[in-house]
């Protein structure tokens, strides 16, 4: 079995849990190899391990049977662009706080490994958020899990993005912005400006407008088999778009369409997981001294 290792940067109090992950993969006699960006942590960190492979180049990805995302939900956001269309299965390991994605926590890690080895597990399919133009943007890795967004750049004003829908106008938005979330980032920037929980399994995106100049807009929600337009004008000459951290620039003359893409991210959940439970603790509900 050939498992890749991921990680943009973990606590040092984090080093403990890397070194029993690295022990209970290596019982297992499993072929491991590491990401640049997890050599690097491990440097900082002063931290050496023996016995794993370089993932260079990164068409290794394909050779792949899991790949490990240790950090937080940035982290396997990350993750996800660095399997791409190969749609390899994602194991999260959170090294901080509960995540929504990253899902097993530090004290459960050889659990998780042993189940993982023993087939005990499910792969969630996980909806991503195409965009395309004219030109190539985003260094073409033009999809992300969570969300595709357009910002104004170059002035205060509001902007107006003209929004279609299956070729069907729906509104010109005077807004700060403008959020197209899947139903795994409608628990990230889209809930933060008033949009709704969707849980992953249902087939939607929502259009959820970021600090609108009418009141009564409102977020939309619809099919995922559908395809959006947006074009864009505003005070500025360029817009700032993003798809989860990563970001440019366009101009007003660019044309967006974005729908879903033909590949998915799968994430790998175990038994004793369930969204309802994480929405329940991530978000507190229940904690109220009434109760």
């Amino acid at each position: 079995m050939n498992i890749a290792i991921h990680g943009i940067g973990f606590p040092k109090e984090f080093v403990p849990h890397i070194e029993q992950l690295i022990a209970s993969l290596k019982s297992h006699d499993i072929r491991i190899f590491f990401t640049e960006a997890f050599s690097r942590s491990l440097k900082k960190n002063n931290l050496k391990i023996d016995g794993y492979e370089p993932l260079n180049p990164k068409a290794l990805v394909k050779q792949m049977d899991f790949v490990l995302s240790v950090g937080g939900d940035g982290t396997l956001l990350d993750t996800v662009c660095l399997v791409g269309d190969h749609e390899i299965p994602i194991v999260g390991i959170n090294s901080g706080r509960l995540g929504f994605l990253a899902t097993v926590a530090k004290q459960n890690i050889n659990a998780a490994i042993e189940q993982l080895i023993a087939g005990e597990f499910s792969v969630e399919k996980r909806a991503l958020v195409c965009v395309n133009t004219e030109k190539q943007i985003f260094n073409g890795m033009n999809f992300g899990l969570n969300e595709f967004t357009i910002h104004k750049r170059d002035t205060s004003s509001m902007i107006t993005i003209h929004t279609y829908i299956d070729g069907q106008y729906l509104n010109s938005y005077w807004a700060d912005g403008l959020i197209v979330a899947t139903p795994t980032g409608s628990t990230g920037y889209s809930l933060s400006c008033g949009g709704p929980l969707i849980t992953p399994g249902a087939r939607n995106f929502v259009i959820t407008p970021v600090s609108p100049h009418n009141l009564n807009v409102r977020p939309i929600i619809i099919s995922d088999e559908s395809e959006m337009c947006f074009k864009i004008e505003g005070r500025g000459e360029k817009f700032l778009v993003s798809l989860d951290s990563r970001s440019t620039t366009i101009d007003a003359t660019d044309e967006l369409k974005v729908k879903k893409a033909s590949f998915a991210a799968n994430l790998v959940k175990f038994h004793d997981y369930h969204f309802f439970d994480t929405l329940r603790q991530k978000l507190n509900w229940g904690f109220d001294m009434r109760n």
